[in-house]
C-alpha cells in the first residue's frame, strides 16, 4: 500500500480524506480503539465536552449546521467524526481493534513497516501519526493507589459501573476533565472532596442551547453558519496576547473577568482564597465552564490544598497526617503529554530511534518532520497545541504542510523526502526562543512545560501566523531523493 495511518481520530481521518482528494487510495488506518473518535470515543465521563465553541471545532469542508449547543458534549462530537468517517468512505479501510506496536524505516527499500501486536506486519512508504497529545492516562507518584480498598479509576477510563449515590468520593486533580464531571459528582454523591494542587482560571462559557430555527439557518444559507464561524475565530485569536505577551493589558482583562466571575459565585472567603490562583494567567491551560463553581458553592463539596502524602485502604492521608475518609476515588490527574507517540517504538533510518533522539524532550520541524525518519509525518505533534484556539483548525494547516510533502514522495517508486537536521534545530532553536517570552514560561508548574523548561507542546503565536507558516513547503529546508 502507499501510506499506513496511525490513529483514527480527528488527525487520521483528516489525513485520509487529503489522501484520497490527491488520488493516493491505497491506504489504511490502524486504530486500538474499537471506534473512531479519538479522544472523542474513548473519554465518555460525565459532562465531557469541547471548549472550543461547536462552530469552529469542526473540519473547515465539512461544517455541521446542526450543532445543538454553543459548546459541544463529547457524544455529538463523537457522531460528528462517525458521520466524516462514513460520508467520506473510510470505514472499509479503517482497521479497529488493531495496536501497532513497532515502526521500523528500511534505507534499502524507503519504506516503513509496522508490526501489529497480532504479528502481522503492514508495508508502506508513507507512516503518518496521528495519536495525538492527550490519550495516555497519566497518575501522580503518590503512594499506595494499589492499597485502596474501595473502587478507583481515571477519568479516561471512567467505570460507570460504580454508583456514587449516597457515596464520599475524593477527586485527585482539578483541572480540565475535572471541572466538567465533577458537578455531575456532586448531584448525586453524599460527599465530594476535590484535592487541589493548584487553582485555575475559569472563565464563563455561556453555553445555550442553538434553537432549531438557527439550525435551520446555518443549514439553508450557509454564509449565516460562515459569518458565526469567522466571528468565533476572530474572538477566539484575539486572547493570543494573553500567551504571548504576559502580565499586559488583554491578560489583565481576562484575569480580570475571571476573577469577577469566581466572586460572583463563590462568596465564602476561605472558599474564594482556595480557587485564586496565584500564576500568570495562561500559564496552565484557562478553563471555561458554568457549572463548576456553582457545585463548589453546595453543602456536600468541599476543596482540599493540603499536600497528599499517601492512598490508604480507607482513603487519603495528608501532609498534615489527617485522613479523608472516601468509598470512590476518581483520578482527575489528566495525561502524558511530552512522549507523544509512546508506547509506539519507531525505528528511522540507520537505526536510530525516535525514544533515544526525544530523551531530552519531543521536537520536530514544524511540528510534523522529524530528522531521520524519512516519509514520517506527525499530526499534532511537537509545538502544535494551542491555549486559545481549534486545534482541529491548527491540524487542518499541518495536513496541508504533508501532503505537499507526500505527493513530492508519489511521483516516483522509492523516493524519500527527509528534513535536513540544521533546518530542524534552526527552527527549534527559534520557536523556543518565543516560546521562552511566553506565558507558558512563567514559572507555574503546567503539563505544558518540562522540568528542563523546554516547552515541546505549544505553539507561541496566533493562529493566523502559523497558517502563513504553513502555507508554503519548505523545500530547502528537506532532502529529496531516490533509493537505487
Amino acid at each position: 500500500m502507499e501510506a499506513i495511518i496511525i490513529g483514527a481520530g480527528m488527525s487520521g481521518l483528516l489525513a485520509a480524506i487529503k489522501l484520497n482528494e490527491q488520488g493516493c487510495r491505497d491506504w489504511v488506518i490502524i486504530d486500538k480503539a474499537t471506534d473512531v473518535g479519538g479522544t472523542w470515543h474513548e473519554n465518555v465521563y460525565p459532562g465531557s465536552g469541547c471548549d472550543v465553541p461547536s462552530h469552529l471545532y469542526s473540519y473547515s469542508f465539512a461544517p455541521n449546521p446542526g450543532w445543538t449547543r454553543g459548546y459541544s458534549l463529547q457524544p455529538e462530537i463523537k457522531t460528528y467524526f462517525k458521520d466524516i468517517a462514513t460520508k467520506y468512505a473510510l470505514m472499509d479501510r479503517i482497521r479497529l481493534n488493531t495496536e501497532a506496536t513497532t515502526a521500523h524505516y528500511d534505507d534499502a527499500t524507503a519504506t516503513w513497516t509496522v508490526t501489529l501486536k497480532s504479528g502481522e506486519t503492514l508495508t508502506a512508504p508513507i507512516l503518518i501519526l496521528g495519536t495525538g497529545q492527550l490519550n495516555k492516562p497519566a497518575y501522580p507518584a503518590i503512594p499506595g493507589r494499589e492499597r485502596f480498598a474501595g473502587a478507583q479509576f481515571h477519568s479516561a477510563q471512567w467505570d460507570y459501573g460504580v454508583d456514587v449515590k449516597g457515596k464520599r468520593v475524593a477527586v485527585i486533580g482539578s483541572g480540565a476533565s475535572a471541572v466538567q464531571f465533577v458537578p455531575h459528582l456532586v448531584r448525586d454523591a453524599a460527599k465530594v472532596t476535590v484535592f487541589q494542587r493548584s487553582a485555575n482560571w475559569i472563565m464563563q462559557r455561556n453555553d445555550k442551547e442553538i434553537p432549531s430555527w438557527k439550525r435551520k439557518l446555518y443549514a439553508a444559507f450557509p454564509p449565516a453558519r460562515l459569518a458565526l464561524r469567522g466571528f468565533i475565530y476572530w474572538a477566539q485569536d484575539t486572547l493570543s496576547p494573553v500567551f504571548e505577551a504576559p502580565g499586559g493589558k488583554k491578560s489583565d482583562t481576562v484575569k480580570q473577568a475571571c476573577l469577577d466571575y469566581m466572586h460572583s459565585i463563590i462568596t465564602e472567603p476561605d472558599l474564594r482564597a482556595k480557587l485564586t490562583p496565584d500564576y500568570e494567567i495562561g500559564c496552565k491551560r484557562i478553563l471555561v465552564s458554568d457549572d463548576f463553581y456553582p457545585a463548589l458553592a453546595q453543602p456536600n463539596a468541599f476543596v482540599e490544598t493540603t499536600a497528599i502524602t499517601a492512598v490508604e485502604p480507607e482513603g487519603i492521608r495528608l501532609d498534615d497526617g489527617s485522613l479523608v475518609e472516601c468509598d470512590v476515588i476518581v483520578w482527575g490527574t489528566g495525561f502524558d503529554t511530552h512522549h507523544f507517540i509512546s508506547p509506539l517504538q519507531v525505528t528511522g533510518s540507520g537505526g536510530r530511534t525516535l525514544a533515544n533522539d526525544w530523551k531530552e524532550g519531543a521536537e520536530a520541524y514544524r511540528g510534523v518532520s522529524v530528522s531521520g525518519y524519512p516519509n514520517m509525518f506527525i499530526l499534532y505533534g511537537p509545538n502544535t497545541n494551542t491555549g486559545h484556539i481549534s486545534i482541529i483548525f491548527m491540524v487542518e494547516q499541518q495536513v496541508r504542510y504533508v501532503m505537499d510533502a507526500v505527493r513530492r514522495v508519489r511521483k516516483a517508486a522509492g523516493s524519500f523526502i527527509d528534513v535536513k537536521p540544521e533546518a530542524q534545530a534552526a527552527y527549534n532553536v527559534e520557536i523556543q526562543e518565543r516560546l521562552a517570552k511566553s506565558v507558558w514560561a512563567t514559572g507555574c508548574n503546567s503539563w505544558y512545560r518540562q522540568a528542563s523548561g523546554a516547552i515541546p507542546n505549544n505553539y507561541p503565536g496566533r493562529a493566523g501566523r502559523f497558517h502563513r507558516e504553513m502555507k508554503q513547503f519548505h523545500d530547502g529546508d528537506y532532502r529529496l531523493g531516490k533509493i537505487g
